[in-house]
């Protein structure tokens, strides 16, 4: 595991399998393009679609929660208009008419005050009639309370509405990953992916949870508002609605800029994540080799590139709501002076402006909370772009549509022809032939990258070939399910896999329906029940998320009575014994003799004293067998095989090339630094 990856050195492509390795691209990739806001927010909103009904009541909802608001200003409005007249009223002579008040305040010449009084509803020498007060208060109150309950249903139906699409969405990424395949994840960085599957989908559900009953209360409340400030004056709503198509300019101006700025933010955000998760699960070997402070200063960039990027996408779309207030605090300052001259004219009640007002403030706010919910927007779409991404991606090739099933399984193992590689211009496997005979053991050696664990990986069809066919007892391996296939094959691999759950689950994971004896027979055969014994709670021990509460020729122990438990037709061994004492290795080579018996294995070994008693040792180089036979005649043919045997139990090979090579200087003592021992 390299600690750190500088993401401007060039991709190295590994020639060999999963181990010597697939193509593995640089944390450092660029993101990939992302899509138009407009594509991306319709596409995450019709994942809404199985929810029309109760979509159509949160509407209704909402519709009856608007109309009840926007009524509550003019009926203030009346209320402060009773007030007016009684004020009013109370200063004129009683036994009056409003029409005598008038002329005798025209006479006077006050003009303005004359039309202001001939448009009102006043009786003089009557105060403020409470009574007529205290029933449109009443109703104002009555309104507004009608709004808020209706509001609360609203926010409650569609919170289940967001989480059951946040639900499904989850679940489809989730069928998705299973549905991907391994190339795919080669070239993805797991943090960088796991941050898609978390963050970036914690981040939607928040923003469609935050913005869907907004922007609905926001455009039904522009609607109404609108409808209002027509109805009680159209020079007025002509005024507030200049605003519009200036707050629309500089909000779309804005968010163009900022949605780039948050694109980048989660870029960043992903790649900071897998760095981080690359350095935590080696931050053993980053000790090793004391590189932790060049895993901090990648840290520090990566973070600083997060930071920069965070910063600008909430500074620019933090400019939205000071302009838009800028923008609404103009328009209410035209409104009134036009209001209170229209008053004053005797055109319009002031309990009309005061409504009127209220509307402008109504009417601004909503494009507001739309203009300070843009940072929102622009982050949650940008996050499903990128969950978009891996919904996107190219699936494993489909299953067949009428596939075979193998009737008499024996685990006869066939290739015939076979090519494959991981680029199109680095060959790796070119025209390999062989048969594996039911109840062989086939052993494949040779050096790193040879192509040994691709070999298996091809059987598992984890990878597709590019020629070729490999037949399991006869039948296409292409023309059977993949479960099917892989249900009749065993695996143990030398990265020990182990999930959280107890020892006894684990040992059943791939035979979950196995009973109690059969897993004890499992563990005893092979040497899991020694230790297991010897814990507090036996079988019943909890495995944490790394494992650490066992040591890892434990865990390895673990994972071969998993694949004992499982009896497949065709084992596949991968280095299975590396993890264990020299004493275990022993006993377990006894107990997977007996696994192995009347079946098909192929066994990965660097240590060719495990797989001496082998059927059949294939010796690979380059992606070729080169060699093949018993352990006996590939000795006596002393070739490939017999130069690595006798590397491990001589000395260390050493290429001609290499033969140049300077001995390294003596230490003070007067002792040379040991040779590294063959094969590690």
């Amino acid at each position: 595991m390299t600690a750190v990856q500088d993401k401007e050195a060039p991709k190295r492509l590994p020639p060999g399998g999963r181990r010597g390795g697939p193509p593995h691209m640089s944390m450092g990739m660029p993101a990939e393009k992302a899509m138009n806001f407009g594509p991306s927010a319709r596409r995450l909103l019709a994942r809404l679609r199985p929810h029309r009904a109760r979509i159509s009541a949160v509407v209704a909802l909402a519709v009856a929660s608007v109309t009840l608001s926007v009524i509550g200003p003019k009926v203030l409005g009346h209320a402060t208009d009773i007030i007016f007249s009684g004020l009013i009223g109370r200063r004129l002579p009683a036994g009056t008419t409003v029409e005598q008040a008038a002329a005798a305040a025209r006479a006077g010449g006050n003009d303005n005050f004359a039309d202001m009084l001939a448009r009102m509803d006043v009786v003089p020498g009557v105060g403020i009639d409470f009574d007529r007060l205290g029933s449109v208060l009443a109703l104002a109150v009555l309104l507004y309370l009608g709004a808020s309950v209706l509001m609360w249903g609203q926010g409650w139906l569609l919170n289940d509405v967001v989480q059951g699409a946040v639900l499904r969405l989850r679940a489809d990424v989730e069928d998705k990953l299973n549905r991907l395949p391994l190339p795919y994840f080669d070239r993805q960085p797991r943090g960088e992916l796991l941050s898609r599957v978390t963050n970036d989908i914690d981040n939607i559900s928040q923003t469609l949870q935050q913005t869907l009953s907004q922007l609905l209360n926001a455009l039904l409340t522009v609607v109404g508002v609108l409808i209002m400030m027509v109805w009680i004056s159209p020079l007025l709503a002509l005024v507030a609605l200049v605003a519009v198509p200036l707050s629309v300019v500089v909000t779309s101006q804005i968010a163009k800029r900022s949605q780039r700025k948050f694109i980048a933010q989660w870029k960043h955000t992903g790649e900071l994540n897998g760095q981080i998760e690359e350095a935590y699960t080696g931050h053993e070997l980053v000790k090793v080799f004391g590189r932790q402070k060049e895993v901090e200063a990648a840290f520090r960039a990566k973070n600083d590139e997060l930071f920069q990027a965070s910063f600008g996408a909430q500074f620019v779309s933090g400019i939205i709501m000071p302009a838009m207030f800028f923008i609404g605090n103009l328009s209410y300052v035209a409104i009134a002076v036009v209001g209170g001259l229209r008053v004053a004219s005797g055109s319009m009640s002031l309990g009309d402006v005061q409504a009127f007002i209220q509307y402008s403030r109504q009417f601004t706010q909503p494009l507001t909370q739309v203009a300070s919910m843009a940072n929102l927007l622009q982050s949650g779409v940008a996050s499903a772009e990128r969950v978009f991404a891996v919904l996107d991606a190219d699936e494993q090739s489909p299953e067949p549509a009428e596939p075979d099933r193998i009737a008499e399984p024996h685990g006869r193992v066939e290739f015939e022809h076979v090519s494959f590689r991981y680029t199109p211009d680095k060959p790796l496997i070119d025209d390999l032939s062989l048969v594996a005979e039911p109840g062989h053991t086939v052993a494949i050696v040779g050096p790193t990258g040879a192509g040994k664990t691709t070999l298996v990986n091809l059987v598992m069809r984890f990878y597709e070939l590019d020629a070729g066919r490999i037949t399991l007892d006869g039948v296409d391996i292409t023309t059977l399910r993949r479960d099917e296939l892989r249900g009749r094959i065993g695996m143990v691999l030398q990265d020990t896999w182990l999930f959280g759950g107890t020892i006894r689950d684990n040992i059943a994971y791939g035979r979950p329906d196995a009973t109690e004896e059969e897993i004890l027979a499992a563990a005893r055969a092979t040497f899991v029940d020694r230790f297991v014994r010897s814990l507090p709670d036996g079988y019943d021990t909890v495995i944490d998320e790394e494992g650490s509460n066992v040591s890892a020729g434990e865990k390895q122990l673990i994972t071969i009575a998993r694949a004992f438990l499982a009896e497949p037709s065709l084992l596949i061994l991968d280095e299975a014994t590396s993890s264990v004492d020299t004493r275990t290795e022993v006993l377990l080579q006894r107990a997977m003799a007996a696994l192995r018996s009347d079946r098909t294995s192929f066994v990965i070994a660097h240590r060719l004293s495990t797989i001496r008693d082998a059927d059949l040792i294939l010796m690979m180089e380059q992606g070729r067998i080169v060699e093949q036979g018993t352990h006996d005649q590939l000795l006596a043919a002393d070739g490939a095989y017999a130069r690595l045997y006798r590397s491990q139990f001589t000395g260390a090979a050493v290429d001609e090339e290499d033969a140049t090579v300077p001995v390294p200087a003596a230490r003070p003592g007067g002792t040379r630094p040991a040779a590294a021992p063959a094969g590690s």
